[in-house]
């Protein structure tokens, strides 16, 4: 079947091999993948996957000739608290036929994908989990929420008054093909002020403006407006979507907003001011605005918002490079704590010292000094970014206290004023 891989080795596992497909393969792949995402009606989707494909970066497991199991990753920038970027290595695609559980399969292909980055020098690897309980033996600890708002726009009124405004600024309705201009743009400076946010490639953008479709996964073209400031500059975007409900002559049409950016409170404002006076709308769901975003408060009335059925953790995170990965972030205030991480896979094991300076910089080093808190690399993971607090892990069990009261200064430390969020699927 197909070429000679880049990536020639093999690993045999119960009998079953696993490799690194060709270009050749991925038809293969890609049906193997609809069958694991249990879409087996749908249409092959194998021109997508090809623009996907890289050398070495697609996996799979082979029962002889049949495709069994897939695997995918590719690299990233990660934003981190304090505007950096860290190289990630994304995990996605990963399904093991139900006819090959249980056979080694998924622990090998994540080994292998692992050592690869640590080698490619990712300082860490992320992935959203469809099930709970699966990557945490890998490492990975849930690192951001998804999180949004039901509006019940007549128990609402609107936003509040006294909320800034932007004078001289504009909102206009784009086109797909302007959206994929303007957004990009947009979104390349706003991910580098929220940390969690990856980077949207060319091929997201085409995918979401419906200039490529994806079969299984129908295209409807959305709503798109962008917010413009009184020198024209793009500060901010909304996407939506209307179900145009009536009941009898009484319009009851449901807007969903499926992407939300604003580089700054003003122009998020003036968004919201827009998206809450739709015409015929009468419920307003924001389905992934962040865990902290202030959007309730913003309203007359607060109570008038509650909180949207999918909200939970969304993307897991593994650290590879413990010292790469918390030199590259800031922090909330000055001091040191020592951790000892036990890790299965050996890349976070051992004691590391994080001293953070007074303007918020630290440096993370090896120490044979005494540790103040004692943790699993799933849970180094959950506090990384700063989404999870050592006090919460603590009263949960899952992190020791060496010393009283390390936990409560340890969250001083990795404190962050922005809860990390990503809006992506990936």
């Amino acid at each position: 079947m197909g070429n000679t891989t880049d990536d020639g080795a093999v690993d045999i596992v119960n009998g079953l091999q696993i490799r690194a497909i060709t270009e050749g393969e991925v038809a293969a792949w890609d049906r193997a993948l609809s069958l694991g995402f249990l879409r087996s009606h749908a249409d092959s989707a194998a021109d997508f996957r090809r623009r996907q494909w890289q050398p070495g970066r697609m996996l799979a497991g082979f029962d002889g000739d049949r495709c069994i199991a897939t695997f995918r990753s590719f690299d990233v920038e990660l934003t981190v608290p304090g505007g950096a970027v860290v190289q990630a290595d994304a995990v996605t695609g990963v399904t093991v036929s139900s006819t090959h559980r249980r056979r080694g399969l998924l622990g090998t292909m994540m080994r292998r994908d692992l050592a690869a980055a640590a080698e490619r020098g990712s300082a860490v690897a992320i992935l959203i989990a469809a099930e709970y309980n699966i990557y945490g033996r890998y490492g990975y600890g849930p690192a951001t929420r998804g999180h949004g708002w039901n509006i019940d726009l007549l128990r609402t009124r609107g936003l509040r008054d006294d909320l800034p405004t932007v004078p001289g600024g504009r909102i206009d309705f784009v086109t797909m093909a302007e959206l994929r201009e303007l957004g990009a743009d947009l979104h390349e400076r706003w991910r580098r002020t929220q940390p969690g946010a990856i980077a949207r490639d060319e091929l997201w953008w085409k995918r979401s403006t419906g200039e490529l479709q994806v079969p299984g996964f129908e295209f409807k073209e959305p709503f798109a407006a962008v917010h413009r400031d009184a020198d024209g500059v793009v500060t901010g975007l909304v996407v939506y979507r209307i179900d145009d409900k009536w009941d009898g002559s009484y319009p009851n049409c449901v807007l969903t907003v499926a992407d939300f950016l604003a580089l700054d409170r003003a122009t998020a404002a003036e968004l919201w001011r827009f998206v809450l006076a739709v015409d015929w709308v009468r419920k307003v769901v924001a389905e992934n605005i962040g865990a902290d975003d202030p959007l309730p408060l913003l309203l007359q009335d607060p109570r008038a918002a509650t909180p949207y059925v999918d909200n939970a953790d969304f993307t897991w995170l593994r650290v590879l490079d413990v010292a790469a990965a918390f030199d590259a972030r800031t922090y909330g205030a000055p001091g040191r704590v020592v951790l000892e991480v036990e890790d299965r896979l050996g890349y976070a094991s051992g004691r590391w010292a994080i001293e953070v300076a007074a303007d918020g910089t630290g440096r993370c080093t090896r120490t044979t000094d005494d540790a103040d808190l004692a943790l699993d690399s799933s849970e180094l993971g959950s506090l990384y970014l700063g989404g999870e607090t050592a006090p919460r892990l603590l009263a949960a069990g899952l992190l020791t206290e060496l010393r009283p009261g390390a936990a409560a200064a340890a969250d001083l430390l990795l404190r962050t004023p922005l809860q990390p969020w990503n809006p992506d699927l990936f």
